[in-house]
């Protein structure tokens, strides 16, 4: 059985990314792009459906692991009664084809150690033929178009359709195991000549990255781990950052909320944005920006939710049902089919996003504009639609009163790019219509008999989306509806101190069962607490998020405070922009802070 979410650790390239847990084993890793086949998936069934351990012998062997300072290089440290090694992990960043290297370095004493391997191309479907290398030791492993090849510095052998070795590490001694992918019609790849070498490169590239990191007050440290994850969420082809480098992992332990997180989606635009602008990574920012540009471009009415990371727009979902799921959490699924979902936020989300680049300093220009000038052409003909919202219900469409604050949000960000850069359009009707928009959700989308918006028109459920209002500059911080929002919101989706999206027994998703805490919303509940002035509770429940973090600082997308465990998939990309963004907000101005996102920021629609 897997390990529990929290005991795994990501490395990556830029390209792909693997998980790899404190027992040694390599349970997750897709070649050669983060939404391919996993030639590892032990962590949604079982070592037979793939996985790569190097252990000591001795299960009893203590464990410690943390990062190399400012990179994405996993060390752990196993202790043993003879003797103590260290297991160094990476992903180099890629000149040629994926590699996957392993070290393992003697510190003390002499250990023993094992190494099984098991690759299964497809999901764990597939069992490759395997060969050994014609010099030396080693393996080829070809299943299809797949091609794995393992260059190893000890002996192997083939048992029971998997490869073992074991094998003494003495004190002063280092072994390096290489990993490397290529398609199964090209020539065989050769073994690093000096692996050492490219793995000082390895660290060199990442350290040279992460220190440019903008401080961050008291948590820059966090804020930089945090980046460096972000970092390793992005392909780096195209820009495009994943929400998560994994599949399946469920939202309720045995339950049936298991989905593909391995896309970009255009919800997460302005707050992954704004956190690389506030860390100090331009460049990161422009090339997601770009991505957004790309991937969104062609007719308006086919607008979608979330894309591949190339802009790909079939993501077919289906299951993986040779797959028992992660602690039996079934099915698993492959793709989402969210992405053919209405989600009217997407049209705020990206016109906040290129806004906000703009405000920034980021270049732009009249191709860009004309994008958006053509989405909110389409958009002022669809923003009173019902749609799925932004937690992406299957059970039917509703007016969400914040897809309806983020239809505001659009036209609000066109109207402030008219005004404050000169740029072409119907201003006087885009002011109308915003007019329209913002009078029709303090109507319809706010409740005066509990003071609170709601989650949808005509309900009096609560949705913790409802705590971006001021953020995105809907209504001021201090408006009463505001403060009775956060105050409803404290009342009705709090656990243990921690913000569920709603109340579970209200599932607005359309399916059985429950799920965690949001930590995203989470830092959502601190940014708000730190917009009215009360530092002291934003600082509170700022440093309890952190202390949810893993050994090595990672979060997933959600959390069970009653079995003190992280849940969703992980690391999840917008837990970490939640961090990054709250760190700078509260570093920025010692536990009070304005809006960043909004254009306006006043509020001043009618009300």
């Amino acid at each position: 059985m897997a390990l529990r979410i929290e005991d795994y650790a990501l490395i990556g390239d830029t390209h792909s990314a693997a998980l790899v847990g404190r027992n040694g084993s390599i349970d997750w890793l897709c070649w050669p792009r983060f939404d391919s086949g996993a030639c590892f998936a032990a962590l949604l069934g079982t070592p037979e459906h793939g996985c790569w351990r190097i252990a000591p012998a001795d299960p009893a062997a203590s464990v410690t692991r943390r990062y190399r300072d400012g990179t994405l290089i996993l060390e752990t440290t196993f202790r043993t009664g003879d003797g103590e090694v260290v297991l160094t992990d990476c992903m180099p960043p890629r000149d040629g084809g994926p590699v996957l290297l392993r070290q393992i370095s003697g510190r003390r004493g002499r250990v023993a150690m094992e190494l099984d391997l098991a690759l299964r191309f497809d999901y764990g479907r597939n069992v490759p033929w395997v060969t050994r290398l014609p010099e030396a030791n080693g393996i080829r492993a070809i299943s299809g178009p797949d091609m794995v090849v393992l260059h190893s510095p000890v002996p192997l052998k083939g048992e029971d359709l998997r490869t073992r070795a074991r094998f003494e590490v003495a004190e002063g001694q280092t072994l390096v195991f290489e990993l490397i992918y290529s398609p199964s019609h090209l020539p065989l790849p050769a073994a690093t000549a000096a692996p050492e070498t490219l793995l000082a490169h390895t660290e060199a590239s990442w350290r040279g990255w992460s220190d440019r990191v903008q401080a961050a007050g008291p948590w820059t440290e966090a804020v930089r781990r945090s980046v460096i994850t972000l970092k390793g969420l992005t392909y780096r082809p195209t820009g495009g950052i994943v929400a998560a480098p994994t599949a399946a992992l469920p939202e309720e332990i045995g339950g049936v909320r298991n989905w593909d997180y391995r896309y970009c989606w255009l919800r997460d635009a302005t707050l992954t944005l704004l956190a690389l602008l506030q860390a100090g990574y331009t460049e990161d920012a422009v090339a997601w920006r770009d991505w957004l540009l790309r991937a969104t471009k062609g007719s308006p009415s086919q607008i979608q939710i979330m894309y591949g990371i190339g802009g790909e727009r079939r993501l077919m979902e289906w299951e993986a049902n040779w797959l028992p799921g992660y602690e039996g959490s079934h099915p698993v699924r492959i793709g989402n089919a969210a992405h053919d979902q209405l989600q009217l936020d997407v049209f705020g989300e990206l016109m906040d996003a290129l806004h906000q680049g703009h405000l920034r300093g980021l270049p732009n220009s009249d191709d860009a504009w004309q994008l958006q000038k053509a989405l909110l052409e389409h958009l002022a003909t669809v923003w009173q639609e019902p749609d799925e919202g932004m937690w992406e219900v299957r059970d039917g469409r509703r007016c969400f009163t914040y897809s309806k604050v983020m239809a505001w949000a659009a036209l609000d960000r066109a109207v402030h790019g008219i005004e404050s850069f000169g740029l072409s359009g119907p201003l006087d009707r885009w002011r109308a219509l915003r007019a329209e928009i913002h009078a029709d959700v303090c109507r319809h989308g706010y409740d005066a008999s509990i003071g609170s918006f709601v989650g949808s028109y005509g309900s009096r459920e609560l949705d913790a989306s409802l705590l971006l209002l001021p953020a995105v500059g809907f209504l001021p911080a201090e408006d009463p509806r505001i403060l009775g929002t956060i105050t409803a919101v404290e009342r009705d989706l709090l656990q243990d101190g921690l913000v569920r999206r709603y109340r579970p027994e209200k599932a607005q998703d359309g399916l059985p069962g429950s799920e965690g805490v949001f930590l995203a919303c989470s830092f959502w509940l601190a940014d708000a607490y730190a917009l009215t002035g009360r530092k002291d509770k934003a600082r509170a429940l700022f440093e309890r998020l952190l202390d949810l973090r893993n050994d090595v600082g990672l979060l997933s997308e959600e959390y069970d405070p009653r079995a003190r465990r992280m849940l969703g998939n992980f690391p999840q990309a917008f837990s970490h922009v939640g961090l990054v963004n709250t760190a700078y907000a509260l570093a920025r101005s010692g536990g009070q802070s304005k809006p960043v996102r909004s254009g306006t920021g006043d509020g001043s629609e009618p009300r």
